[in-house]
């Protein structure tokens, strides 16, 4: 297609006429080819517009840039925004794409909404993908891209892969980096979630009211106008915000939780959960939709996972999937990697848990999810990522201390930070913790002292495979996975999977 074909398409002015054929998009200069849109962006290290040169020398035809950069030799696409103005022109390039998409937005719970939407959708004969930090998940595995959101060519690329390989259904993570950075726009979103909110990122939105507007980019702007918002209702003030947002855009609410009074969600526009009782293998969920009472047996534990998969369900829902489908489906959802996953059960008889949560409000969820399945003590072992927000540390600290029985504060990623600074920040909010640096002899510590009627989450790292230390060109990643280092350290003793 060419370059002006293109933009009349996104709805984007050009300076004059241009006919020259459009081969790809790229927002790195080394991986410009004759026919390329290059983007010049300004970043937080590194400023797009020093490339514009180069990009062109490599064959750039078109560079979207802000007003101010010096573009000569090719055709400059002013924008006040032009990661915006870029995303929207590549979308008419990177064609066909999946007829159903819906994103998730939320502080935590993003990553397992999009992998059971993503099941159920598959489970009610769908091809069906999920895009996120765990990578792309399509009907035939699972590919790594490294980033929650990944780059907007990325991201096109891979939902008209998708496309092509006959998947027609898709989910994706919405992050407020992503949102706030455009790298995920100009395809038709027909639902979107919304799982929670509370403290993190400050590091970079610095305040939780520009954290928050963030995310509402995905109501506000990203969705189609006739989308469907799929709201967890307990989120406090930021539920209802989350919902004015939605309203104010004119979009179909869809609540989802332990609504009362005019806030129920029992009609076709809700799921309302009416009683959660946890048992040996999960929890039973009484929940309510269209007049309708229906009893799932959830094999998952803990009270946020049952707030993922309902919002999952209101997803499939909300994009057509048949209600008795969606539900029969929501009883045979599977673990999420790293989310509340069951590393190992040690000789003892402890299960050992690992969980990616890593802001306070993730673990305080994902301790209330155990505690119930707890006879004995809880072990937390957990620490903080480095180069992040610095005022959530000895948050954290304070509620694994006021929650668990035994207290392990580790390393996380301390990447271009001290990691012994890291550990005091987050001990400033502990009481009787123990302080292991080695993330290995921390999980090993924790395992030997559980007995029989104790369980130990490891927190923070989740599903990720290796350990970030150092920074820019320093950095290195030494491979470390919290489930494979339980399952050694477990059978130092002898284990029981």
């Amino acid at each position: 297609m060419t370059l002006d074909a293109l933009a009349a398409a996104a709805g984007i002015g050009l300076p004059g006429p241009c006919h020259a054929a459009v081969t790809g998009f790229a927002i790195d200069n080394r991986k410009v080819a004759p026919g390329t849109v290059f983007g010049a962006f300004q970043g937080t290290v590194v400023n797009g517009e020093d490339f514009i040169p180069a990009a062109i020398q490599a064959g750039a035809i078109a560079v979207v840039a802000r007003p101010q950069a010096e573009v000569s030799g090719a055709v400059h696409i002013v924008s006040e925004e032009p990661r915006q103005t870029f995303a929207q022109l590549a979308a008419q390039f990177f064609t066909p794409v999946p007829e159903t998409i819906v994103a998730v937005t939320g502080t935590n719970g993003k990553t397992s909404t999009v992998e059971m939407t993503r099941q159920i959708w598959r489970m009610c004969g769908h091809r069906a993908a999920s895009i996120g930090t765990l990578g792309v998940t399509t009907p035939d595995g699972s590919v790594s891209t490294g980033l929650t959101t990944p780059d907007i060519v990325t991201f096109l690329s891979n939902m008209s892969g998708l496309a092509r390989e006959g998947v027609s259904h898709v989910a994706y993570e919405a992050s407020s980096h992503g949102l706030s950075q455009y790298r995920n726009e100009g395809l038709v979103v027909s639902a979107a979630g919304f799982t929670n909110f509370s403290r993190d990122h400050l590091d970079y939105h610095e305040t939780m009211e520009g954290y928050f507007a963030a995310k509402m980019r995905l109501f506000d702007e990203v969705v189609s106008d006739t989308a469907t918002a799929v709201v967890w209702t307990g989120t406090g003030e930021w539920t209802g915000r989350a919902i004015d947002h939605a309203e104010q855009r004119g979009l179909r609410v869809f609540r989802v939780g332990e609504q009362r009074g005019e806030q129920q969600g029992n009609g076709p526009d809700g799921i309302r959960l009416l009683t959660q009782t946890p048992t040996q293998l999960g929890q039973q969920l009484e929940i309510e939709h269209d007049g309708v009472r229906r009893t799932i047996n959830l094999p998952l534990i803990g009270a946020y996972q049952s707030a993922n998969a309902l919002v999952a369900a209101g997803l499939a829902l909300a994009t057509g999937t048949e209600a008795s489908a969606v539900f029969d489906a929501v009883a045979r959802l599977q673990p999420v990697r790293g989310r509340l996953e069951r590393a190992v059960i040690t000789q003892a008889g402890a299960p050992v848990y690992v969980d990616y949560a890593h802001t306070p409000d993730a673990l305080e969820s994902a301790i209330a999810a155990l505690q119930p399945h707890v006879k004995g003590r809880l072990i937390t072992v957990f620490g903080a990522g480095g180069d992040r927000d610095q005022g959530k540390r000895s948050a954290m600290g304070k509620v694994v201390s006021a929650h668990s029985d035994v207290v392990i504060v580790t390393d996380d990623n301390p990447r271009g930070e001290d990691a012994a600074a890291i550990r005091a920040q987050i001990m400033r909010g502990t009481r009787d913790a123990a302080e292991i640096g080695d993330r290995r002899e921390a999980i090993a510590a924790a395992i030997r002292q559980a007995n029989h009627d104790d369980i130990v989450l490891i927190a923070g790292k989740g599903h990720e495979q290796g350990q970030i230390v150092g920074s820019g060109a320093a950095m290195r990643i030494l491979p470390f996975d919290d489930v494979t280092a339980a399952r050694e350290c477990a059978a130092q003793v002898g284990i029981t999977q």
